[in-house]
């Protein structure tokens, strides 16, 4: 039986018979940056800020662990008292470019016994059977200390220790487990993070904001101690991170482009220890290599140019045979305390160094 064709259709297949395409939908605008640049990555999630991703493989899968950012009504300024984090929230996918899962509050400042305000970048760790959450924050008096939080699951909810770890301080807190299963607590963070006031073991109250007065001498250094077995406490105290410059001399306080600033994370490859940390008030992400956890490591080079946003913080782990660098910038906010959280991959040349990332395309 013969059916005539409605007339929208008779129109397409005249179009079609023509050689006429069809107008496709106009692609969607590329996100810029206030000043015209295109971002090379998107934020992992944008319903919450969070930033300083700590990011790790459990049983196959990728979590990662950030700071958590709110808007506290805190104008910026250089002892970051802007950063008014009091939670954490745990990020999970199964693969990269898949569904990001924010997660519920692991724990809540107020359910550390010991802490009153300001849980910065954390980080994770595991081992037989239990995850440890290291978690830097402001004690009773307002000093930024060291705890670990326990949990059976990688999401949490984690149960914090009553008191912070003996010997830790400071900020940034980041936890390295070698071949042989010793694990490594690195921390330390000028400026708003408290190092300078720790140059003797003891806090000084009066030891410096943020004019460190040091430019011709080696630089403040970061600290790494191994940790217990139970990975609560540190087996031996905490010694300085030496960074060295190519003549085999400590980086230089002055030199602000290769100085420590804060943010350490460590990883091994080909049997090489990658010591990686931010140089702060130059927004880099800079890396030196070794030969033991425990260093000394020679400065080698960059690994991430400036972001939008003043802060820089990152970590780096291989996932599904590719390495990846994790970073944050304000691109959802333009405002220095809202931060997201992104991922990129990393690639390394023949001779083990790390090839360079702009966060931009352009």
């Amino acid at each position: 039986m013969h059916r005539t064709l409605p007339a929208r259709l008779v129109t397409i297949a005249a179009l079609l018979a023509g050689g006429l395409a069809i107008a496709q939908p106009a692609a969607p605008p590329v996100p810029r940056s206030p000043e015209g640049k295109a971002y090379r990555a998107q934020p992992l999630v944008r319903d919450i800020f969070v930033a300083d991703p700590s990011a790790h493989v459990f049983g196959g899968k990728l979590y990662v662990y950030p700071s958590h950012d709110v808007d506290a009504g805190i104008p910026d300024d250089d002892l970051g008292n802007q950063y008014a984090m009091h939670d954490y929230r745990v990020l999970s996918m199964d693969r990269v470019g898949g569904p990001v899962t924010v997660h519920p509050v692991a724990i809540d400042v107020k359910d550390i016994p010991w802490a009153s305000k300001q849980t910065w970048a954390p980080d994770a760790a595991y081992r037989n059977g239990t995850y440890y959450l290291y978690i830097p924050a402001r004690d009773k008096a307002g000093v930024f200390r060291i705890g670990v939080a326990t949990s059976k699951s990688p999401i949490g909810p984690f149960k914090a220790e009553p008191t912070p770890i003996r010997g830790a301080y400071s900020i940034d807190p980041a936890v390295f487990t070698d071949d042989d299963g010793t694990s490594y607590l690195m921390f330390g963070g000028i400026w708003g993070g408290q190092l300078q006031r720790w140059k003797n073991g003891r806090y000084d109250p009066k030891g410096g904001d943020t004019d460190l007065r040091q430019d011709d001498k080696p630089a403040l250094a970061p600290k790494i101690a191994p940790l217990r077995a139970d990975m609560k406490q540190l087996a031996r105290p905490p010694r300085d991170v030496v960074i060295l410059d190519e003549a085999g001399k400590p980086i230089l306080g002055g030199d602000h482009d290769r100085r420590f600033f804060e943010a350490a994370w460590m990883f091994k490859r080909a049997g090489k220890y990658y010591f990686t940390y931010s140089t702060g008030d130059t927004h880099f992400l800079a890396y030196a290599v070794g030969d033991s956890p425990m260093g000394p490591f020679r400065y080698t080079g960059h690994i991430l140019s400036p972001v939008q946003g003043w802060t820089t913080h990152h970590s780096i782990v291989q996932f599904q045979n590719r390495w990846w660098l994790f970073y944050h910038d304000t691109q959802l906010s333009n405002r220095n305390h809202l931060r997201s959280t992104k991922m990129t991959e990393l690639f390394f040349n023949p001779d083990g160094t790390i090839q360079p990332i702009n966060p931009f395309l352009d």
